[in-house]
């Protein structure tokens, strides 16, 4: 890959990134809100706020580097994409972000239909606790997969020990 093209992707991806983990940090800040507030407005706002922000910022930023920028620098720089455990380790890390954020795409519609209607209520709390919970290990998840990319730990999988043996 030509070096104005991978600083172009990696910039793309960056910033992605970075936005997926600010959007999440969010999210988790709104259902914290919605389950700790005794304001009956403020808890119908967050959970229509979630339920927004998951649609339109969370997964649309979950899927730019899953499906387009990661695999494009992994592919297109020397550190390939099954070279070493570190890159691995980020794209299992992203693969179930992903799938168990759109798992909980339901649920948070559910609870931001309930606060339009007016309907929450108190058998709602351990799916408002979820959402706490859930967005508590993505951003840590994607914490992890952030610390992954910055300090690039050792370690070759089989297939990148052979990859530099061939190349050598």
């Amino acid at each position: 890959m030509r070096p104005g093209l991978r600083k172009l992707v990696r910039t793309v991806h960056v910033t992605v990134t970075v936005g997926w983990l600010g959007a999440v940090a969010t999210f988790l800040a709104l259902a914290i809100a919605g389950v700790s507030s005794q304001d009956a407005q403020t808890v119908n706002a967050a959970y229509i706020a979630m339920d927004l922000i998951t649609r339109f910022v969370i997964v649309p930023l979950s899927l730019v580097p899953l499906l387009f920028t990661g695999p494009i620098l992994s592919l297109g720089t020397p550190w390939g994409l099954f070279r070493h455990y570190w890159i691995l380790a980020k794209l299992v890390i992203n693969i179930l972000s992903t799938m168990i954020l759109l798992v909980h795409i339901q649920p948070i519609r559910y609870l931001s239909q309930s606060a339009i209607d007016g309907t929450l209520s108190s058998s709602d709390h351990a799916l408002q606790l979820q959402m706490v919970a859930a967005s508590s290990a993505g951003l840590l998840a994607l914490i992890l997969a952030t610390a992954l990319a910055v300090y690039k730990p050792r370690g070759m999988t089989r297939f990148g020990w052979k990859k530099q043996y061939q190349e050598d």
